[in-house]
Protein backbone atom coordinates (compact mmCIF):
# COMPACT_ATOMS: atom_id res chain seq x y z
CA UNK A 1 0.00 0.00 0.00
CA UNK A 2 1.34 3.43 -0.89
CA UNK A 3 0.29 6.93 0.13
CA UNK A 4 1.66 10.41 -0.29
CA UNK A 5 1.16 14.09 0.40
CA UNK A 6 1.80 15.24 -3.17
CA UNK A 7 1.16 13.79 -6.61
CA UNK A 8 4.92 13.58 -7.17
CA UNK A 9 5.34 11.46 -4.03
CA UNK A 10 2.91 8.92 -5.46
CA UNK A 11 4.82 8.99 -8.74
CA UNK A 12 8.13 8.40 -6.98
CA UNK A 13 6.79 5.44 -5.01
CA UNK A 14 5.27 3.90 -8.13
CA UNK A 15 8.58 4.19 -9.99
CA UNK A 16 10.43 2.51 -7.12
CA UNK A 17 7.91 -0.34 -6.94
CA UNK A 18 8.06 -0.95 -10.68
CA UNK A 19 11.36 -2.81 -10.28
CA UNK A 20 10.35 -4.80 -7.18
CA UNK A 21 9.72 -8.48 -7.87
CA UNK A 22 7.09 -10.64 -6.20
CA UNK A 23 4.32 -8.03 -6.03
CA UNK A 24 0.76 -9.10 -6.84
CA UNK A 25 -0.67 -5.59 -6.96
CA UNK A 26 -0.51 -2.11 -5.46
CA UNK A 27 -3.06 -0.48 -3.18
CA UNK A 28 -3.06 3.28 -3.64
CA UNK A 29 -4.38 5.00 -0.53
CA UNK A 30 -5.64 8.37 -1.71
CA UNK A 31 -7.34 9.20 1.59
CA UNK A 32 -4.44 11.48 2.49
CA UNK A 33 -4.18 15.29 2.74
CA UNK A 34 -2.87 17.00 -0.40
CA UNK A 35 -0.38 19.56 0.91
CA UNK A 36 -0.40 21.26 -2.51
CA UNK A 37 -4.14 21.95 -2.22
CA UNK A 38 -4.60 23.36 1.29
CA UNK A 39 -4.62 19.89 2.84
CA UNK A 40 -7.73 18.70 1.01
CA UNK A 41 -7.86 14.91 0.97
CA UNK A 42 -7.08 13.50 -2.50
CA UNK A 43 -10.02 11.08 -2.35
CA UNK A 44 -12.46 13.93 -1.68
CA UNK A 45 -11.47 15.73 -4.87
CA UNK A 46 -12.55 14.04 -8.14
CA UNK A 47 -9.79 15.75 -10.15
CA UNK A 48 -6.99 15.06 -7.65
CA UNK A 49 -8.00 11.44 -7.08
CA UNK A 50 -8.04 10.80 -10.82
CA UNK A 51 -4.68 12.52 -11.25
CA UNK A 52 -3.01 10.37 -8.59
CA UNK A 53 -4.18 7.13 -10.19
CA UNK A 54 -3.10 8.33 -13.65
CA UNK A 55 0.36 9.19 -12.33
CA UNK A 56 0.73 5.87 -10.51
CA UNK A 57 -0.37 3.92 -13.58
CA UNK A 58 2.01 5.84 -15.83
CA UNK A 59 4.99 5.28 -13.53
CA UNK A 60 4.13 1.74 -12.47
CA UNK A 61 3.42 0.40 -15.94
CA UNK A 62 0.61 -1.92 -16.94
CA UNK A 63 1.79 -5.22 -15.47
CA UNK A 64 0.45 -4.82 -11.92
CA UNK A 65 -3.17 -4.19 -10.89
CA UNK A 66 -3.91 -1.00 -8.98
CA UNK A 67 -6.47 -0.94 -6.18
CA UNK A 68 -7.62 2.56 -5.24
CA UNK A 69 -8.54 2.95 -1.56
CA UNK A 70 -11.35 5.48 -1.29
CA UNK A 71 -12.70 7.65 1.51
CA UNK A 72 -16.37 7.52 2.55
CA UNK A 73 -16.21 11.21 3.52
CA UNK A 74 -17.56 12.42 0.18
CA UNK A 75 -20.94 13.46 -1.20
CA UNK A 76 -20.78 11.30 -4.33
CA UNK A 77 -18.57 8.24 -3.89
CA UNK A 78 -19.78 6.70 -7.15
CA UNK A 79 -18.40 9.57 -9.24
CA UNK A 80 -15.03 9.28 -7.50
CA UNK A 81 -15.04 5.54 -8.18
CA UNK A 82 -15.83 6.09 -11.85
CA UNK A 83 -12.99 8.60 -12.09
CA UNK A 84 -10.26 6.41 -10.62
CA UNK A 85 -11.36 3.42 -12.69
CA UNK A 86 -11.24 5.54 -15.85
CA UNK A 87 -7.77 6.69 -14.76
CA UNK A 88 -6.42 3.14 -14.58
CA UNK A 89 -7.50 1.51 -11.32
CA UNK A 90 -8.35 -2.18 -11.68
CA UNK A 91 -10.15 -2.47 -8.36
CA UNK A 92 -11.39 -0.48 -5.37
CA UNK A 93 -10.86 -0.77 -1.61
CA UNK A 94 -13.94 0.36 0.35
CA UNK A 95 -13.90 1.89 2.82
CA UNK A 96 -11.15 3.78 4.57
CA UNK A 97 -11.76 5.14 8.06
CA UNK A 98 -14.27 7.89 8.78
CA UNK A 99 -12.90 11.24 9.92
CA UNK A 100 -13.72 11.81 13.58
CA UNK A 101 -12.77 13.80 16.65
CA UNK A 102 -12.84 13.32 20.42
CA UNK A 103 -12.62 16.26 22.83
CA UNK A 104 -11.24 16.05 26.35
CA UNK A 105 -13.93 17.95 28.26
CA UNK A 106 -11.62 18.56 31.24
CA UNK A 107 -8.71 19.89 29.18
CA UNK A 108 -11.17 21.53 26.75
CA UNK A 109 -9.20 20.50 23.69
CA UNK A 110 -9.10 17.62 21.19
CA UNK A 111 -7.56 14.45 22.60
CA UNK A 112 -5.52 13.79 19.45
CA UNK A 113 -2.51 15.96 18.67
CA UNK A 114 -3.66 16.20 15.07
CA UNK A 115 -7.18 17.09 16.29
CA UNK A 116 -8.94 14.64 13.98
CA UNK A 117 -8.36 10.95 13.36
CA UNK A 118 -9.71 7.90 11.60
CA UNK A 119 -12.68 6.10 13.15
CA UNK A 120 -12.64 2.35 12.51
CA UNK A 121 -14.26 -0.76 13.93
CA UNK A 122 -17.86 -2.04 14.05
CA UNK A 123 -19.37 1.48 14.16
CA UNK A 124 -18.44 2.11 10.52
CA UNK A 125 -19.68 -1.19 9.06
CA UNK A 126 -23.10 0.15 7.97
CA UNK A 127 -21.29 2.94 6.11
CA UNK A 128 -19.05 0.37 4.41
CA UNK A 129 -22.05 -1.74 3.41
CA UNK A 130 -23.80 1.28 1.91
CA UNK A 131 -20.70 2.42 0.03
CA UNK A 132 -19.97 -1.03 -1.39
CA UNK A 133 -23.59 -1.52 -2.39
CA UNK A 134 -23.76 1.80 -4.24
CA UNK A 135 -20.45 1.38 -6.05
CA UNK A 136 -21.13 -2.24 -7.03
CA UNK A 137 -24.50 -1.20 -8.46
CA UNK A 138 -22.76 1.43 -10.61
CA UNK A 139 -19.63 -0.59 -11.49
CA UNK A 140 -20.57 -4.27 -11.21
CA UNK A 141 -17.57 -5.41 -13.26
CA UNK A 142 -14.99 -3.79 -10.94
CA UNK A 143 -13.64 -5.93 -8.05
CA UNK A 144 -14.16 -4.39 -4.61
CA UNK A 145 -12.07 -5.22 -1.55
CA UNK A 146 -14.53 -4.62 1.28
CA UNK A 147 -13.42 -3.44 4.71
CA UNK A 148 -14.76 -1.55 7.67
CA UNK A 149 -15.80 -3.06 10.98
CA UNK A 150 -15.75 -6.73 10.02
CA UNK A 151 -15.57 -8.77 13.23
CA UNK A 152 -17.40 -11.99 12.29
CA UNK A 153 -18.28 -14.21 9.38
CA UNK A 154 -21.76 -12.68 9.27
CA UNK A 155 -20.20 -9.21 8.99
CA UNK A 156 -18.03 -10.38 6.10
CA UNK A 157 -21.01 -11.93 4.34
CA UNK A 158 -22.90 -8.65 4.61
CA UNK A 159 -20.13 -6.88 2.69
CA UNK A 160 -20.02 -9.69 0.13
CA UNK A 161 -23.78 -9.54 -0.43
CA UNK A 162 -23.38 -5.78 -0.94
CA UNK A 163 -20.85 -6.42 -3.71
CA UNK A 164 -17.41 -7.03 -2.20
CA UNK A 165 -15.39 -9.70 -4.00
CA UNK A 166 -12.84 -9.81 -1.18
CA UNK A 167 -12.83 -8.84 2.50
CA UNK A 168 -10.07 -7.23 4.55
CA UNK A 169 -9.83 -7.48 8.35
CA UNK A 170 -8.18 -4.68 10.31
CA UNK A 171 -9.37 -3.43 13.70
CA UNK A 172 -10.61 -6.88 14.80
CA UNK A 173 -7.01 -8.14 14.80
CA UNK A 174 -5.98 -5.63 17.49
CA UNK A 175 -7.72 -7.64 20.19
CA UNK A 176 -7.67 -10.98 18.40
CA UNK A 177 -4.68 -11.65 16.12
CA UNK A 178 -6.38 -14.84 14.95
CA UNK A 179 -9.52 -12.99 13.82
CA UNK A 180 -8.95 -13.46 10.05
CA UNK A 181 -8.81 -17.26 10.36
CA UNK A 182 -11.81 -17.33 12.70
CA UNK A 183 -13.83 -15.06 10.41
CA UNK A 184 -12.90 -17.20 7.40
CA UNK A 185 -14.25 -20.31 9.15
CA UNK A 186 -17.42 -18.50 10.18
CA UNK A 187 -17.89 -17.18 6.65
CA UNK A 188 -17.60 -20.66 5.16
CA UNK A 189 -20.32 -21.88 7.53
CA UNK A 190 -22.55 -18.86 6.84
CA UNK A 191 -22.26 -19.38 3.09
CA UNK A 192 -23.08 -23.07 3.34
CA UNK A 193 -26.07 -22.43 5.61
CA UNK A 194 -27.49 -20.10 2.98
CA UNK A 195 -27.02 -22.48 0.08
CA UNK A 196 -23.97 -20.93 -1.55
CA UNK A 197 -21.44 -23.39 -2.92
CA UNK A 198 -18.74 -20.77 -3.39
CA UNK A 199 -17.69 -17.30 -2.28
CA UNK A 200 -18.02 -15.98 -5.84
CA UNK A 201 -21.68 -17.01 -6.06
CA UNK A 202 -22.51 -14.77 -3.10
CA UNK A 203 -20.92 -11.56 -4.42
CA UNK A 204 -23.62 -8.93 -4.91
CA UNK A 205 -26.42 -11.29 -3.86
CA UNK A 206 -28.32 -8.44 -2.20
CA UNK A 207 -28.74 -6.80 -5.61
CA UNK A 208 -30.65 -9.79 -6.94
CA UNK A 209 -33.47 -9.83 -4.39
Amino acid sequence: SISGETVEEYATLARKLRSVSGLSGIEVNISCPNVENRGMVFACDPIASREVIQVVRRNLGNDLPIIAKLSPDVTDLVSIAHGVVDAGANGLALINTLLGMVIDIDARRPKLAGKTGGLSGPAIRPVAVRAIYQVHAALPQIPILGMGGVASGRDALELIFAGASGVSIGTATFGDPGAPLRIKRELEIALKERGFSSFADAVGAAHES
